[in-house]
């Protein structure tokens, strides 16, 4: 009987690979010392083998990139079903958004800056949306870099999705080399508060697995009966049902945009690249249905969570393995300039404007926001329990109830990206002028947001990168 068996292959491999990683972050201190997630080593250990082997072993990374466009879109429906009890300040939320808003901004701008520079220099084939894997693959994640890129492969732009990945590998290692070297630096100079400089020290070695003696923390609650159905299917169920919905509705539109002729067609294939946000927006809209008609219990907040963490681990472990080294050759002085620039730049950025726009807690917000701005979301929390282990402070929170804020002040961003590669395939300019005007209204936008935010601290001591507690008045 001939079934296919490429899917689970690749996911043996990754998680083979996972394991190993894990085994490697317990014994080694180097892996424990900077933090480094184990799916981003599992992803450095599939690389090779689906760079160098695949010929032999019969492999390609078709079924890896296909796991990292669906688990993006997974990992969203699920996170966008969990219940929110989080309480926070409106303003404390607000500054969070902005400073989120602000770094897309910045990395974009940057990135756009290289590109028509390189175009006008030594590389004048490049393509125009190339510097927009900055924020793409920093500050997104790398299934939204590689789910955009591609799609400007359909515009011409040959291998655009290996360069996203490379771009979020890339921000990865800025995460994590750079996290851990910012949170002992900021406790050198006095950035953190010296009864959490106290927790500091009495942290252990993080070798990311719990011992035989440790007590376990309950990761998720039963909320069916298991005669009855196992509660993680049933999440699992709504999860999955939740992208089928998703995927009916982008068919559904895509008929319709089909009666528009080729402009129709364009904008229904980029719709496809943003999935994810559909996704995301049907399981608001499947939970909300959920609370009307009573049931919203059976959604289990740690299921929703597991189910995203396991979609993102094997995602970001594919995304690395998926690169191809013959691709990032070919582009290698524009890509380690604009990965290189675009880490600098937020590393700066970020410690300047965290330390006067927000009250309270600042060196923590700092730390959270750099590590989601230049990896992912785990990332960044794994950053923050260096200095707050058991999320006693807000943070955590208040960036949660930001990121639903900006999820819906960054569409325009998302739209928009598409825009220099319109303007590549038509020849028309006129696109690269309306792409710089939209960063711009965000730019201003930020600007005003943040001046607002920091009142009297907004300019203070500006040639200070950290402005200090004694200065905030």
């Amino acid at each position: 009987m001939n079934f296919s068996w490429m899917i689970f292959v690749d996911l043996g491999i990754i998680s083979l690979a996972l394991l190993v990683a894990t085994f490697i972050r317990a014994k080694v201190p180097f892996f424990q010392r900077f933090l480094i997630p184990n799916s981003l080593t599992a992803g450095f250990l599939v690389l090779p083998i689906y760079n160098f082997l695949s010929h032999t072993l019969g492999l390609n990374t078709n079924g890896l990139e296909n796991l990292v466009f669906h688990l993006l879109n997974i990992s969203f429906v699920a996170m966008s079903l969990r219940k929110s009890n989080l309480k926070g300040s409106g303003k404390r939320v607000f500054s969070t958004t902005v400073t989120i808003l602000s770094q897309y901004t910045f990395q974009g701008l940057v990135g756009l800056g290289l590109t028509f520079l390189f175009i006008a220099t030594i590389i004048p084939n490049l393509f125009p949306s190339f510097g927009l894997f900055i924020p793409l693959g920093f500050a997104l994640g790398p299934g939204q870099s590689f789910a955009i890129g591609k799609g400007w492969e359909t515009f011409g732009f040959d291998g655009a999705g290996s360069i996203g990945l490379t771009f979020a590998a890339i921000g990865f290692l800025w995460a994590c080399f750079g996290g851990v070297y910012l949170i002992n630096y900021g406790i050198r100079k006095g950035w953190l508060e010296k009864e959490h400089i106290e927790v500091f020290k009495k942290r252990g070695i993080r070798v990311g697995i719990y011992g035989k003696d440790e007590e376990h923390p309950v990761g998720a609650h039963l909320t069916t009966e298991t005669e009855a159905i196992d509660s993680m299917s049933f999440n699992l169920a709504v999860i999955l049902g939740v992208y089928l919905f998703a995927f009916l509705f982008l068919k559904g539109l895509t008929y319709l945009l089909s009666f528009a002729g080729s402009a129709g067609h364009d904008l229904a294939v980029n719709l496809w690249g943003i999935s994810f946000i559909f996704a995301a927006l049907i399981a608001q809209v499947v939970k909300k249905f959920f609370k009307v008609l009573g049931i919203e219990h059976l959604l289990d907040n740690g299921s929703m969570t597991r189910i995203a963490g396991t979609s993102v681990d094997i995602m970001v472990a594919a995304s690395i393995g998926a690169i191809s080294l013959v691709v990032v050759t070919k582009y290698w002085l524009p890509i380690a300039t604009m990965g290189i620039l675009g880490g600098i730049v937020t590393i700066f950025t970020l410690i300047w404007i965290s330390s006067r726009i927000f009250e309270d807690h600042h060196f923590h917000r700092t730390i959270m926001l750099y590590g989601a701005l230049t990896g992912t979301l785990p990332t960044g929390l794994a950053l923050l329990r260096v200095v707050d282990p058991e999320f006693e402070t807000p943070v955590a929170a208040d960036y949660m109830y930001a990121s639903g804020l900006t999820f819906f002040l960054a569409i325009p961003f998302i739209l928009m990206i598409n825009l220099p590669a319109y303007g590549y395939r038509s020849g028309n300019p006129i696109y690269y002028y309306v792409t710089f005007a939209i960063f711009f209204g965000y730019l201003v936008f930020v600007s005003i947001s943040y001046i607002l935010l920091s009142r009297k601290r907004a300019f203070r001591k500006t040639s200070h990168l950290w402005l200090q507690a004694k200065h905030r008045g």
